[in-house]
C-alpha cells in the first residue's frame, strides 16, 4: 500500500500589494497605491510600481521608504459628529469634513466605519483596521443602529405602523426594525428609530416617502455602544470591552 504523502502546509493567499498595505492599518488602499506608484515600496528587495502586484502577507518582505513596517495596533474611536460636516477625508467641493474634529491630535491613519450624511449628527466610529471595519459594516452583521429623529409633524399610530411595514421605492424596500415616539411638542415630535441595515440615507428617504420632514437626525447608539455624554465635535478612544461589545 502506497503511503500517503505528508500534507503540505497551506500558503497564505496572495492579495494585491495596495490591499495588503492597507490591511496593515497604515493607510487607505488609495494612499497605498500612490506610495507604490511613487516607487516608495519594495517587495523582496525590488521596487514595485504595480499596486495590484500579488503578494503574500507575512511571507513576502515589504518595505516602505527602506523600512519594514509592522502591523499597526488596532485603534477604534468614537466621534460625536456635528451637523454640517461630510464623512470623508477630503472633499472635492471644499466642504468641511469630520477630520476637522481631529485637528492637532497625534493620531495614526484612521478611516470612518460607516457614514453619516452631512446633515446628520451623532455617533460615528473610526478605525485603522479595515478588516474589522468591514465586519462591523457588513449586512450580515445586522448590527442595530439607534437614531433619535425630530420630525415636522405629530405622529399617530398609523404613521408608526407604516414606517415599520416599510415602503417600496424603485424596487427597493425601506423599513425600520422598530420605531416609537419619544416626546411631542406642539407641531413636531422626536422618534426613536432602530435600523438593522445600512442603506444610503434610509431614514430620510423613508420619511420623505410618507411626506414627513426631518428636522434633526442624531445617531445615539451602534449595537450596545451608546453615544453617551460625549460633547458635540469631541472624540474618545473605545475601550477593549467596548470594541468586543460590537
Amino acid at each position: 500500500m502506497t503511503p500517503k504523502p505528508p500534507d503540505r502546509p497551506s500558503q497564505p493567499a496572495r492579495h494585491g500589494l495596495a490591499r495588503v498595505l492597507s490591511k496593515l492599518g497604515l493607510c487607505s488602499r488609495t494612499l497605498a497605491a500612490g506610495w507604490v506608484r511613487a516607487g516608495r515600496v519594495r517587495v523582496n528587495g525590488r521596487v514595485m510600481r504595480d499596486a495590484e502586484f500579488p503578494v503574500r502577507q507575512g511571507v513576502d518582505r515589504i518595505d516602505i521608504d527602506g523600512q519594514h513596517p509592522e502591523s499597526a495596533q488596532r485603534l477604534v474611536l468614537m466621534l460625536n459628529k456635528p451637523r454640517g460636516l461630510v464623512t470623508t477625508r477630503s472633499d472635492e467641493q471644499g466642504r468641511d469634513t469630520v477630520y476637522r474634529c481631529f485637528a492637532g491630535a497625534a493620531l495614526p491613519w484612521l478611516a470612518p466605519v460607516g457614514r453619516l450624511d452631512k446633515a446628520s449628527e451623532g455617533l460615528l466610529l473610526f478605525s485603522n483596521d479595515p478588516a474589522w471595519a468591514a465586519r462591523i459594516t457588513a449586512p450580515a452583521s445586522a448590527l442595530a443602529k439607534t437614531y433619535h429623529v425630530q420630525i415636522g409633524r405629530l405622529p399617530d399610530a398609523s404613521l408608526l405602523a407604516c414606517l415599520e411595514q416599510g415602503v417600496v421605492l424603485g424596487g427597493e424596500r425601506l423599513s425600520v426594525r422598530s420605531v416609537r415616539c419619544l416626546r411631542t411638542g406642539r407641531k413636531n415630535a422626536w422618534l426613536e428609530i432602530v435600523l438593522d441595515e445600512g442603506r444610503n440615507r434610509q431614514i430620510r428617504r423613508l420619511l420623505a416617502a410618507v411626506d414627513v420632514s426631518v428636522l434633526r437626525l442624531v445617531r445615539v447608539a451602534i449595537g450596545r455602544l451608546p453615544l453617551g455624554e460625549l460633547p458635540k465635535g469631541r472624540w474618545r478612544m473605545l475601550t477593549a470591552q467596548e470594541i468586543d461589545s460590537l
